[in-house]
């Protein structure tokens, strides 16, 4: 498998990277994770060629480190980049990081990180542990070995994107991407900046939460299976992604065996730049087609808010535009508040006429209303 370098670092990882936030669990209370499962399956991983595994201080309940740790023994340590994070969350004050690191490392139990980041970077939560002294904490814990690198993972705009970019020499930026998000988030153009400061990055939801290849629109099999090339819609996930040179490595949050030695196949030929014109083509068009099938076109900007029935529209129109456009409006239903929005609503109209898209607001509700009725039929 083809290794990536780090720029600025001795590091150099897989293309391939091993995500622990979705390990095999047991069907027991609190779906604790499968150790043994678990542990086979990152070594089989780091035997077919990962080099890289990632995983977090709440990953499942706080136990991913515990059994990343457990799986690292045996000499398994000296042959990966081992990342966890910082849950920026859970910090009040300066003292916190420190505590919280300790609590990582004698979870893992080593000595040292590769990488540390910042959990779920986004604006506000950024500049309030800046406050409390994030950097001085980063430059303190490499000075003492507990940290080789830093680095952040991120859920925001671009435009916060490139302020965290700018704001601290990172040496390694985690973000959302995958065949949809070319646009969203940090955004591809966010990437390439990422490039140019000399950080590497790190993808996660390659497969937007397996996603984009579960529950696949009858109009997007169609556009792979009329394509020259025959490939399954994970290979063409990750193919659209290990294309970029500017990207080091792509977390999956593999959860089987099999899953493990399908991304192994896929990988084995990674390179850069390896797509064709056509090929670009077809994705963007896969792309176009999903977004063809949201049905309102909420972007979230909340103008709506506050609605005086408290109804949060923004969050039920972005569920159900997202449940649309993966053909999943089954589960979005199963998961639809106790109280229907339009039992709330008392067409004031207050929303509609703050909204700047002209989404004919009420009636959006009533349909989702009506159409989750028909469900409990």
């Amino acid at each position: 498998m083809e290794l990536r370098k780090f720029p600025g670092t001795d590091i150099s990882a897989s293309v391939l990277g091993m995500g622990c936030m979705r390990l095999p669990v047991l069907d027991e209370e609190n779906h604790p994770i499968d150790e043994e499962k678990a542990i086979k399956m990152i070594r089989a991983a780091i035997d077919g060629g990962v080099t890289y595994v990632d995983t977090a201080y709440g990953y499942h309940n706080g136990k991913s480190e515990v059994v990343v740790g457990k799986a690292l023994k045996d000499g398994y340590r000296e042959k990966v980049t081992l990342t966890s994070k910082l849950p920026l969350w859970l910090v009040e004050k300066r003292e916190d990081m420190e505590r919280l690191l300790d609590e990582q490392l004698k979870r893992l139990e080593v000595e040292y990180l590769d990488f540390y980041l910042a959990h779920a970077v986004s604006s506000d939560r950024f500049d309030k542990v800046v406050e409390l002294g994030l950097f001085e904490f980063l430059d303190e814990m490499i000075a003492k070995g507990k940290i080789r690198y830093p680095g952040f993972s991120f859920h925001d705009n671009k435009e916060v994107f490139i302020r965290v970019i700018d704001s601290y020499p990172w040496k390694l930026a985690q973000v959302q991407m995958n065949i949809l998000d070319e646009f969203n988030q940090a955004t591809m153009e966010g990437i390439e900046y990422a490039k140019k400061k000399g950080i590497g990055v790190v993808i996660m939801e390659p497969l937007r939460g397996g996603a984009l290849t579960q529950s696949v629109p009858a109009e997007i099999l169609k556009l792979y299976d009329e394509f020259k090339v025959k490939r399954s819609p994970a290979e063409w996930a990750f193919r659209y992604l290990y294309d970029r040179d500017e990207i080091v490595t792509i977390l999956s949050g593999m959860s089987t065996m099999e899953q493990i030695e399908d991304n192994l196949k896929i990988f084995e030929s990674a390179k850069a730049g390896v797509m064709e014109d056509q090929e670009k083509e077809l994705l963007k068009n896969v792309r176009l087609t999903y977004e063809a099938r949201v049905r309102i076109g909420c972007t979230g900007c909340s103008y709506c808010q506050p609605c005086p029935q408290e109804i949060k529209i923004p969050q039920i129109f972005k569920r159900y535009d997202t449940a649309s456009m993966f053909n999943d409006l089954k589960q979005f239903y199963a998961r639809y508040g106790e109280k229907p929005a339009a039992e709330r609503c008392v067409e004031c109209g207050s929303c509609e006429s703050a909204c700047p898209q002209n989404i004919k607001i009420r009636d959006w509700i009533k349909t989702i209303d009506r159409e989750y009725r028909d469900t409990l039929k």
